[in-house]
């Protein structure tokens, strides 16, 4: 180091290379990856001042990978790898009771509201952590992500052909994702379909977002109605592209927000969470349908009881 003195107790790095071994994963989450220990914001800085190369050339945050390219990493300070405390035995418990689907190379969960499907960001350890602590296969990563509050239907591959199938199949829309969710307000009958480009940004505080941009990517998701309550719509939602929160803000876009939501709610759409007791997000993945090993496959995540529990005050209101 020189004699340099650095003010944390952070390890430094020289340029390194890294070989993808799997196709498909944007760069951003794969060097969020790799790079476990370094703020998400100084990864995004590193892809937005081109410190990042793949295959000699410039990286974009959006850029998807492919087997054998060659990743270049900059000399970064990194965090030294403390030690994660074990799940707790009531979360493994939690887990193993949420198991929807337990086959070759997938197994499929019921995720809980609250819980954050990996760690990272001031975590210790999220889904994926729990469920590697706790089964006893090699290979576990999660084929998708759901947001924090949201609760229901997660895929997680079991081995790293079944991981390839379920990206390839997501990108080419093979795989039907239901949502059930509630929103403030009462949703006009005639929008069945929201079509609007989504862009993901980081705040100032290095949190991720996303908003309806002309320069963000084509974004589509069908809404249907279910129930009506006073001040407040049930809706079902089947996504047509898989952007980060994108029936939160495809909702909200449209002039009304989810139950529950802390990050695009208006003040009516906080006021009517407030009246109904949500204290969760009002957003759950609710029916998975698809084609796995030759067989139509459902997998269906039961309402949670909080959920239903909004929806009944809202009703009796």
């Amino acid at each position: 180091m020189c004699g340099r003195t650095l003010k944390y107790r952070f390890l430094f790095s020289e340029v390194s290379y890294i070989e993808v071994e799997e196709p498909g994963q944007r760069i951003d989450n794969y060097l969020g990856k790799h790079l476990r220990t370094v703020p998400k914001s100084r990864i995004y800085r590193m892809l937005r001042t081109g410190e990042v190369r793949v295959n000699g050339r410039r990286a974009k945050p959006g850029q998807r990978l492919q087997v054998g390219d060659r990743v270049r990493l900059p000399p970064v300070y990194r965090a030294p790898v403390a030690q994660r405390p074990a799940p707790s035995r009531a979360l493994r418990a939690l887990l193993r009771g949420s198991v929807l689907f337990d086959g070759d190379g997938l197994l499929i969960l019921d995720k809980p509201s609250g819980l954050a499907v990996h760690g990272g960001s001031g975590l210790a350890f999220g889904l994926i952590e729990a469920l590697r602590a706790d089964r006893s296969e090699k290979f576990l990563e999660l084929a998708h992500r759901l947001d924090r509050g949201s609760s229901g239907c997660l895929m997680v591959a079991k081995s790293r052909a079944a991981l390839k199938t379920l990206h390839l199949m997501q990108r080419q829309r093979r795989i039907k994702k239901s949502y059930d969710l509630l929103v403030a307000g009462q949703w006009p009958r005639k929008l069945t379909e929201v079509d609007l480009p989504l862009h993901r940004f980081l705040t100032s505080a290095g949190e991720r977002r996303v908003r309806v941009a002309a320069q963000g990517k084509p974004s589509r998701t069908v809404f249907a109605p279910l129930r009506d309550a006073e001040g407040a719509t049930w809706l079902r939602a089947v996504l047509r592209s898989g952007r980060t929160h994108q029936i939160r803000v495809h909702a909200a876009a449209s002039g009304h927000p989810l139950l529950g939501e802390d990050k695009y709610q208006t003040a009516a759409s906080a006021r009517c969470s407030e009246a109904a007791g949500a204290t969760r997000l009002c957003l759950h993945a609710s029916r998975l349908d698809f084609l796995w090993e030759g067989e139509q496959m459902r997998a269906q995540a039961p309402l949670p009881s909080p959920f239903l529990q909004v929806w009944e005050r809202l009703r009796s209101a």
